[in-house]
């Protein structure tokens, strides 16, 4: 298939309110001419975006305020993203996590995690594969998994749980789908500068950290050209392919290591 086209067209954006899904829809818009309907749970920060890519950017902007952790919010953000208009593209960005010890997030925290970055994306993508087919303009899903979904992440554990989900799941449907006239990209970045990475507990660690804007780079570019699973950063890329190659407990030992040094810098364990 050809690269994908996006100026003029209707792309949605989950968690479009900040961090990566935010800088992925500026860069859609500003750089690619793409209408988008941004999609989150902070209403005042949605308007912001869509009052400054309307301005700068001369495209439509829709907004659809929407906790992704409620299955009835879902489904009312895509009856909404779909009313009246074809959608070309989704980016199915919306996701939480965890960085502590597992055993000290609640059972309720867990469920909004498994909510939001699993089931949501599965609810989501189950709908709009038909949609996106229905007018055959030759168009795809991103699902944002993590390279915590490649490799486990001792202390992101349950996180790193939900991304394994991911990865395996937009990988499996793109040799479903692959004789369709659309395409499904698994991006699997690794830690990135954003609101969730800026706590306190992270703050060892960032050093590691990609700025956002160079991830929304790669990863609109990947998309663009219908990647099946892309890591961005080359030192990302080789250091998953080293990964894949040790033994996955010497791997995992050493990322356990650097987490565990990490939270006890901050006196979180």
């Amino acid at each position: 298939m050809k690269p994908m086209n996006f100026r003029g067209r209707w792309v949605l954006v989950t968690g479009a309110s900040s961090g990566l899904g935010q800088a992925m829809a500026r860069k859609l818009a500003q750089e690619h001419g793409a209408n988008i309907v941004a999609v989150a749970r902070r209403q005042q920060r949605l308007l912001e975006l869509q009052q400054e890519l309307e301005s700068k950017a001369n495209v439509q902007v829709v907004t659809i305020c929407a906790d992704l952790a409620d299955v009835s919010e879902v489904d009312r953000a895509l009856e909404q993203a779909t009313q009246g208009r074809q959608l070309y593209a989704a980016i199915l960005n919306a996701g939480v996590t965890h960085f502590g010890e597992h055993g000290r997030l609640s059972w309720l925290d867990f469920q909004r995690m498994l909510n939001t970055n699993v089931t949501s994306v599965v609810r989501m993508a189950t709908e709009l594969v038909p949609h996106l087919e229905e007018h055959g303009l030759g168009g795809g899903l991103m699902l944002v998994a993590s390279m915590a979904g490649i490799t486990p992440i001792p202390y992101q554990t349950a996180y790193s749980g939900t991304k394994a989900f991911l990865v395996h799941f937009g990988c499996g449907l793109w040799h479903e789908l692959r004789h369709k006239n659309l395409s499904i990209t698994t991006y699997a970045p690794g830690g990135i500068v954003t609101e969730m990475t800026g706590t306190e507990n992270f703050r060892p660690l960032r050093g590691w950290l990609m700025p956002v804007e160079r991830a929304a780079t790669e990863g609109i570019d990947a998309f663009r050209r219908r990647r099946y699973l892309y890591v961005p950063g080359a030192a990302n890329r080789v250091g998953s392919v080293l990964m894949r190659l040790l033994p996955q407990r010497i791997v995992t030992s050493q990322l356990a290591a650097s987490y565990r040094r990490a939270l006890k810098l901050t006196g979180q364990i």
